[in-house]
């Protein structure tokens, strides 16, 4: 094989003379072999030259046997001779086998069979010396037909065919059966030979693809456009390289030869701290894979992207020679890398940071070498009513919303931080500064404000707000999980506010959340062993005063904190998806309590609204009620008018399904929260129950929720519902609920909530029952843990006011007190009261205030409404040093 740095100078200088190179010549060689290939002629080139030998044979044979050529011998003669001299000027001309053999090798050999045999038989030609001169012509076609076994078959027939086709005219019958015998071997050996001669050139052909396989793959895999070949000399410079690499990406192929290699590739500078460079490889004569080198841009599609592989190559002697290798484009999966590496840091709806790239900063953020770099605020925001806005209009608009919504926050935060988004309707801020509380809550402000403006998308107008908690580092947390859980703390800590508010962490949200969690776990485990309860209120018949039904309320006896308040542990229920379960079992315990019962006492359960949401609530009522075998009008469903903010068809297909399966339904808590006289046209409630609300404080002079109670009565009455009034406690407010009407009373008054075994022994005793507590009640009291110092003549005393109320207070830290004693109180560092002692039982004493306290607008009492008084605010002081 000849040596490639022999190949190169010569290469270099055909391209330098404008001669076609190399590689160009073994195409067209390999194209010109292909089209002879084709048009192999059947009788060789050399055929003329048998003319020339049998002119010769001719004369010789004269000269010796001293006779003549007869005449038809001699024109035989002729006409052979002029067809092996027409063979080599027309051959290429003939394009049919049969004609080609027919007449440049059978007839032309057949004459000079002919002419021999009649220059023997009628010319006188020794016998011996004709035959001699057959053969001799037999022997020259044999010399030029070497691997054509039928086309010499052919000539020996045309040679001793005559001859014997005269010899059998003679009478010599011997002689054409030794022809016919000889043709016969010679058919045979010519079929062996055509086959031997086959195998051994497919055998050829074999081995010759064998040597060729590299080569033709190598032409095969540069054709498909997948990569490409390259080689180098010895000083670095481009020797070959793959034509199809220069079409594919427009580069000049000529003027590639002979340039520099790292001159045209090599890795990218802004990879170079991750890659060695070809450079450093090629003088190091180390192989290298899959260097990312960048290349041209195509048509302004972008730059290109190539892998280059490359080894270097020794001679026999061991000494280098250059570089060769091979290169596959990388654009594809570059691109697709970057998509990828985009879309892991990116979110692909509004192309702000998403969570996993947020996590990323903050981490390195709060792990930096600098502690005074490690100082940052965070910023959680979750979108109010967004969910409406997917539901009412669906989710394209509400894509469409979050875009809007992230430019406004871009707009707003600017370059103060970074702008993300978590999922959903979350979005987080992170500034990675130190920034003063006043201006973390002009920001959050700002983004309330922005964010709360209306949207158009599609013509549509929609108004959503944001609700913000705020963390800041390293105060509020210094790892990210602590970090996100304060500023996710104080997130929820502006929901219960009322959404549209932002919160700063502080340390009692985190101790409230670990309270709610573990009054969470300890739910769960109370629903699982059935450590829950039903407790059963009486509802009572205003006229009659008998027991007409009981309101089942839930209850919970803690085994380490007791009796825990439902208005405490149903939000957790709510929040943990248990309030469904623990009212289907409710609803059941009820229904299993009612079937042992009288049949005209009925059972009254609260529904959740997300239990009312459930589709197949009627269906597990039906299947409570058939299990109780009980008549279904004795189970009422109270049911918030919460149920409504969500006003749909499942909401009426629910009512319709309830009064389908016969049970009763009440709207409870009527005259609070979303009150709507819509409400009572649409739903088929059976009665109205008023709240406790307007009962309290319904007897005391100047207010109005006596009006309210009687005007929600007679509506009631006229829609033909019952009403019940709740938290009845003393008897002036028995009598004023009766005076106005309501059909049902449910109170202390009557009876405590009951367990179902007292329950079940109350209704053995009968259904009337008897009012029972005192006459008036007092007015509403306002718990509390206050310091307070009490002034008696010349003596101070620390206390401590558990409630107040406007017109006195209850007050610990004090032993027996005779009642009468007068104090100067001083309730605050300005305001002072004088009060005297109504009674002491052990270290409490209850005190009544000479004058009001002044309640605020949020129904607060005003402490500095008395401070205006400038003695009473001097003797408030006084007081405080005294003590």
């Amino acid at each position: 094989m000849q040596n490639p740095q022999a190949v190169i100078p010569q290469e270099a200088e055909r391209r330098r003379v404008g001669k076609p190179s190399l590689r160009q010549l073994v195409n067209a060689q390999a194209d010109v072999d292909e089209d002879a290939e084709d048009e192999t002629p059947l009788v060789p080139a050399q055929w003329p030259i048998i003319a020339a030998a049998t002119v010769v044979s001719v004369l010789v044979c004269g000269a010796i046997g001293h006779v003549v050529p007869t005449i038809p011998a001699v024109v035989a003669f002729i006409a052979a001779c002029l067809l092996f001299m027409m063979s080599g000027r027309i051959r290429l001309r003939l394009k049919k086998r049969a004609l080609a053999i027919g007449a440049f090798a059978l007839l032309p050999h057949m004459l000079v069979g002919f002419a021999y045999s009649d220059w023997m038989l009628e010319g006188g030609l020794p016998a011996g010396l004709g035959l001699a001169a057959i053969i001799v012509s037999g022997n020259l076609a044999a010399v030029f037909l070497s691997g054509r076994p039928f086309t010499f078959l052919l000539t020996k027939l045309g040679l001793w065919g005559p001859l014997s086709a005269q010899a059998f005219l003679t009478g010599d019958i011997i002689v054409l059966v030794a022809f016919l015998l000889a043709t016969c071997g010679g058919i045979a050996i010519a079929l062996y030979q055509e086959r031997f001669g086959r195998m051994s050139e497919e055998a050829r052909q074999a081995d010759e693809r064998l040597r060729n396989r590299s080569i033709d793959i190598m032409r095969d895999y540069e054709a498909t456009g997948q990569g490409w070949f390259w080689e180098t000399d010895h000083a670095g410079r481009i020797a070959y390289i793959s034509q199809e690499f220069a079409d594919r990406y427009g580069l000049d192929h000529d003027g590639l030869i002979g340039k520099v290699f790292t001159d045209v590739f090599e890795v990218a500078p802004e990879e170079r701290d991750a890659e060695r460079t070809i450079k450093f490889h090629f003088t190091a004569q180390s192989a290298f894979h899959d260097m990312p080198v960048p290349g041209v841009d195509i048509d302004g599609e972008g730059m290109v992207w190539w892998a280059i592989n490359g080894r270097p190559i020794f001679d026999g002697f061991d000494n280098f020679c250059g570089f060769r290798g091979s290169g596959t484009d990388l654009t594809e999966r570059r691109r697709s890398a970057e998509r990828a590496s985009r879309l892991a840091m990116f979110d692909s709806l509004t192309g702000l940071a998403n969570r996993h790239s947020l996590s990323q900063m903050l981490s390195k953020l709060l792990t930096h070498r600098d502690p005074n770099r490690r100082i940052c605020t965070i910023l959680m925001l979750d979108l109010d009513r967004f969910k409406h806005v997917n539901d009412t209009y669906g989710h394209p608009t509400g894509d469409a919303l979050l875009v809007q919504v992230a430019r406004r926050l871009e707009k707003v935060v600017g370059g103060l931080g970074v702008v993300g988004r978590l999922g959903g309707d979350e979005f987080k801020i992170i500034i990675p500064r130190e920034c003063p509380q006043q201006q973390l809550d002009q920001l959050a402000g700002d983004i309330i404000h922005a964010l709360s403006q209306p949207y158009s998308i599609d013509g549509k107008r929609m108004v959503i707000g944001v609700s913000i908690g705020i963390a800041t580092s390293p105060g509020h947390g210094s790892c990210s999980e602590r970090l996100i859980r304060s500023a996710d703390l104080a997130l929820y800590s502006a929901k219960d506010a009322g959404r549209g508010r932002f919160r700063m962490f502080s340390y009692d949200l985190h101790a409230a959340a670990q309270e709610r969690n573990q009054l969470e776990e300890e739910l769960r485990k109370a629903v699982d062993d059935g450590s829950l309860q039903l407790y059963y209120q009486p509802v009572v018949d205003t006229l009659s005063e008998e027991i007409s039904g009981f309101e089942a309320l839930l209850r919970w006896n803690h085994p380490t904190h007791g009796w825990i308040s439902p208005e405490k542990f149903v939000p957790v229920a709510e929040d943990a998806g248990l309030i469904v379960a623990i009212g289907e079992w409710a609803i059941r315990k009820a229904c299993d309590d009612l079937s042992h019962w009288p049949e005209k006492v009925r059972c009254a359960v609260n529904v959740s609204p997300l239990q009312f949401a459930d589709p197949h609530l009627p269906e597990m009522i039906a299947r409570a009620i058939a299990k109780a075998e009980i008549d279904p009008s004795r189970l009422e469903l109270e049911i918030t008018e919460s149920v409504f903010l969500d006003d749909g068809e499942n909401t009426d297909a629910t009512f319709a399904a309830l009064k389908k399966v016969g049970v009763r339904l009440a709207l409870d808590d009527f005259g609070t929260g979303y009150s709507s006289l819509g409400y009572l046209k649409n739903a088929p409630f059976d009665k109205i129950k008023i709240d406790q609300g307007f009962v309290r404080g319904a007897t005391l002079p100047g207010s109005r929720n006596g009006a309210i109670i009687a005007a929600i009565s007679s509506l009631a009455s006229a829609l033909g519902m019952d009403t019940t009034a709740e938290g009845v406690e003393n008897l002036d407010e028995l009598d004023l609920i009766r005076r106005h009407g309501c059909s049902h009373i449910q109170g202390y008054i009557y009876s405590k909530p009951l367990s179902s075994k007292e329950a079940y022994e109350r209704l053995e005793e009968g259904l009337a029952i008897k009012p029972t507590g005192p006459r008036m009640s007092r007015e509403p009291r306002q718990a509390m843990l206050r310091r307070v110092v009490l002034q008696h003549e010349e003596d101070f005393y620390n206390g401590t006011i558990r409630n107040l109320s406007a017109q006195g207070a209850l007050i610990e830290g004090l032993w027996n007190v005779p009642e009468g004693t007068r104090f100067r109180i001083a309730l605050s560092e300005k305001v002072a009261v004088n009060a005297e002692v109504r009674w002491c039982v052990e270290n409490r004493i209850g005190v009544r205030f000479a004058e009001r306290l002044k309640r605020d607008d949020r129904g607060k009492f005003d402490l500095t409404a008395l401070a205006r008084d400038p003695a009473q605010r001097d003797q408030a002081q006084q007081a405080r040093r005294s003590a």
